[in-house]
Order: structure tokens, then C-alpha cells, then sequence
């Protein structure tokens, strides 16, 4: 049977979101919309949890039309959640590995633009109501705190006139990986590598490098995505070496770890097929080596151990500024890709050699 669902992405991402469930055969994409993409699978298959690009995946419970801006259209959330099937929303969730009893329900909602109701104001209008179709306790988050383990998460998101409302299909977000167990500041989100490994176009066989690989997230991510690559990580702090040659034991990631400087690779020209990298730039991560003082000598490494036809994907800050350099190194701009990540906005920017 059908089954309806909605991915949450980061700002940026949707597109690469709803390609990787194309190109993994996992469903056929409805519609894309700020943060998320709507699409439907054929059935409720657990290989679905398996997307990489998404920070969280729902069971698509109703859509809501026309929704206004006064407290009078609270009613419509009470009526979308009252008119749920909570029976057929539990058989799903069960399909795809979570059928454990529940402790309760809770509803998290966001918006965008003004409204004269508040998040917490939706989220109790839906929330009441899922909890006597359930029958189980309702934990409102009004009072700040987080829910106890083991409820039923429900995620209502309205955008323009119209509201989602959606039961999340795991027993948390997706973009908890488990194989996260070290880590370091500045540390990549899971899903955002995911998507800068998916855009590198990487092919069983090549070659991967990771110049500033921190805690691994990038490679690791990259072997989930395509099997079989050469996998080759590189930093300048031991630490976070360690951290990554522990997180990558936890997923059997078959990768080579060498602390060196990002811009003196100990590589030879034209070995590398893609890179794929988050360079400090002294932000949360300070550059170390070379790179501190000539942080412009990595993009003339990068192409330099790069062939002809060979790709580089970064996550740049103020990436317009950072393209001059970039162009200096002759290192074509194929795309920029502007995001929206926890407040700041840097881009994921793809070269060729």
C-alpha cells in the first residue's frame, strides 16, 4: 500500500534531498517546499530510513489548506488532527521497524512569516486532539520541556497557507547517527555531508580525499553512499584523527587517516578524483600549519592533485569572496549552492579541475 511521507531538510538542500530519493528508487517526489520535500513510496519500507541527505522523516498525517493568520484558524489543526487515522499511522510506523507500545504524544510545529498565534498555540490545537484519537497522555512543549522517551512525535509545518501535519517515522531524527560517538567543534552535520558527497558525484571507484577531515563525518558518509570508493582522510590535529578513525570503526568504514598540512598534500598531482571537504576558515576550527597563514595554497593544492574532469566540492563562508583565490587556482565554479545552516549561511560550492 501507498504510503505518503515528508522529509525535513536543511535550507538548500531540498533538491539534493528529493534527488537522492529519486535516484534510490525510494518513492516519487509530490512537491518541494522550504525545509522539506513531500513524496510517496510505494509501501512503508524500512529502507526509507535509510536516506542520508534529511535530518528527519515523517509519515505524511494531513495536509491543511487555506490556513490564515488569526487564532480562529487553530480550529483547522484541531480538525486535521481529529480527522487522522491514528490506527493506520501505527501499522505504517510498524512496517518500518517501530512498533514498540507508547508513552504518549507530542507535537513540535514551526511556521513562516507572522501569525497572531504562537508555535505552542498549534502545537496544543493538534496535540489535544492526537491525544484522545490515541488515547494516550498529550506532553506539551509550552512549558520548555522536552518530552519523555518513548512518545509519538508529531510535526505540524505551515508554510503560506498551507499546513502539513505528520507522525516522525523512527524513534529520532534521523540525523543522529550513532556512529557519532567522537567528536570535535566544528564537526559537520551528518546530512549536510551526506548531500556535499552526493554532489561529488563520487563513482565506486574512485579515489576520495578529505584534506581537513576532522572528526570523518564527510568519508563516512561517502561510504554509506557509494561502497567501494578509495577513501582518504587527512588533518592537521591528532585529535581529531582519533576521533575519526573511532567513529569510522563504528560504521566499518575502510578509510586511510594521515595527519598532514591541507596545503602541502603529500599526494601526487593528478592522483585524486574528488575532493570533498569543510576547510577552516578560524571559525569554530582555527586553520593550522600552511593554511593559517596562506589559506589560498588549498585550492591550488586541490587542483593540483586533481586530473582534468575531476571534481571538489567545499563548504565555503562568504563564498563570493573566497572565489577569486578559487579562480587564481584554475578551478572552474560549476555551481554555488547557498544554505542555511544554525544561523549562519555559508554555500556548498562544486569545482572542476
Amino acid at each position: 500500500m501507498a504510503v505518503r511521507l515528508l522529509a525535513r531538510t536543511l535550507r538548500g538542500l531540498e533538491e539534493v534531498a528529493a534527488a537522492e530519493v529519486t535516484g534510490r528508487g525510494l518513492g516519487r517526489v509530490d512537491r518541494s517546499r522550504h525545509r522539506e520535500v513531500w513524496f510517496t513510496a510505494d509501501r512503508a519500507d524500512p529502507h526509507l530510513l535509510d536516506l542520508r541527505t534529511v535530518d528527519d522523516l515523517f509519515l505524511l498525517a494531513a495536509s491543511v489548506d487555506d490556513v490564515g493568520h488569526t487564532k480562529a484558524d487553530l480550529a483547522r489543526f484541531t480538525a486535521a488532527a481529529r480527522a487522522v487515522d491514528p490506527g493506520e499511522l501505527l501499522r505504517q510506523r510498524a512496517l518500518l521497524g517501530f512498533g514498540a507500545a507508547a508513552t504518549g504524544v507530542d507535537v513540535a510545529a514551526s511556521f513562516l512569516g507572522k501569525r497572531n498565534y504562537n508555535r505552542y498555540d498549534i502545537e496544543d490545537a493538534a496535540g489535544l486532539e492526537l491525544a484522545r484519537a490515541t488515547g494516550l497522555p498529550y506532553h506539551s512543549r509550552r512549558g520548555g520541556d522536552a518530552p519523555p522517551e518513548g512518545t509519538l512525535s508529531f510535526r505540524v509545518t505551515v508554510e503560506g497557507t498551507r499546513a502539513a501535519l505528520a507522525l516522525r517515522a523512527g524513534d529520532r531524527p534521523l540525523h543522529r547517527r550513532s556512529y557519532k560517538q567522537a567528536s570535535t567543534p566544528g564537526t559537520l552535520h551528518p546530512p549536510l555531508a551526506a548531500a556535499m558527497a552526493l554532489l561529488a558525484d563520487i563513482r565506486p571507484a574512485d579515489t576520495v580525499l578529505d584534506p581537513c577531515c576532522g572528526t570523518g563525518t564527510i568519508l563516512i558518509e561517502a561510504a554509506g553512499l557509494v561502497p567501494g570508493a578509495r577513501l582518504i582522510g587527512m588533518d592537521h590535529d591528532p585529535r581529531a584523527l582519533a576521533a575519526a578513525t573511532a567513529n569510522a570503526a563504528l560504521t566499518e568504514t575502510d578509510a586511510t587517516w594521515l595527519r598532514g598540512d591541507a596545503a602541502r598534500l603529500p599526494i601526487g598531482t593528478g592522483r585524486i578524483d574528488r575532493v570533498v571537504s569543510n576547510p577552516p576558515w578560524d571559525r569554530q576550527v582555527p586553520a593550522r600549519g600552511t593554511l593559517a597563514g596562506r589559506p589560498t595554497r588549498l585550492y591550488r593544492e586541490i587542483r593540483r592533485v586533481l586530473p582534468a574532469g575531476g571534481r571538489a566540492v567545499l563548504l565555503l563562508h562568504e563564498a563570493e569572496e573566497q572565489l577569486t583565490a578559487v579562480k587564481a587556482a584554475e578551478l572552474r565554479v560549476r555551481e554555488v549552492r547557498p544554505l542555511s545552516l544554525f544561523g549562519s549561511h555559508p554555500s556548498i560550492v562544486t569545482l572542476t579541475g
